[in-house]
């Protein structure tokens, strides 16, 4: 089994780490930061919106068990990526929807997959989803790790990430892990 990775950015990491995590093919979902210019940052400095971060989750996953385009697929399908800067109730550059590429078969396939949603217009505005090369990933605190899974009652969770796990159950039944 080979691992490979992928790195997406879609609003608050606690919730696409959540969305991610019960796919079959997932071997691990990291929450962190990148896409900035300030090296080992914090979350309480990414949060100021000033270091150019985003929240991000890594993804290694086995890619024959679930494919970067089905990767894709449950990306587009767990955020809204014609919003600029914001998702839902969390507004700032931090939030916004970005791909980050770890080679350049990622960012042909995550172009071509931009181009095809603008092209079908399943939006009613332009997909503003940022492509961007990994440059740097800095794993988040231990408290932002699994903070779904450690905190299912909290109020945000609740609100926020528990449906996009709930659409990720229900639109990919068939790709969920035993």
């Amino acid at each position: 089994m080979s691992t490979e990775h992928a790195t997406f950015g879609g609003g608050c990491f606690w919730c696409i780490e959540a969305a991610f995590e019960p796919l079959d093919g997932i071997e691990s979902v990291t929450s962190g930061y990148a896409g900035g210019h300030t090296e080992e940052p914090s979350y309480r400095a990414v949060c100021t919106g000033n270091t150019g971060h985003a929240e991000v989750v890594q993804l290694a996953y086995d890619p024959e068990t679930i494919s970067y385009e089905e990767l894709l697929e449950v990306f587009f399908t767990i955020h809204d990526p014609t919003q600029l800067n914001r998702q839902g109730p969390d507004v700032g550059s931090q939030y916004r929807s970005i791909i980050l590429t770890h080679d350049e078969e990622q960012r042909e396939l995550a172009a071509s997959y931009i181009d095809a949603l603008d092209e079908e217009g399943g939006y009613d505005d332009e997909v503003v989803t940022e492509l961007a090369r990994l440059e740097e990933f800095y794993r988040a605190e231990e408290k932002h790790q699994d903070y779904f899974a450690k905190n299912p009652n909290d109020a945000y969770c609740s609100m926020h990430a528990q449906p996009k796990v709930e659409k990720v159950k229900e639109t990919f039944r068939e790709k969920l892990a035993a």
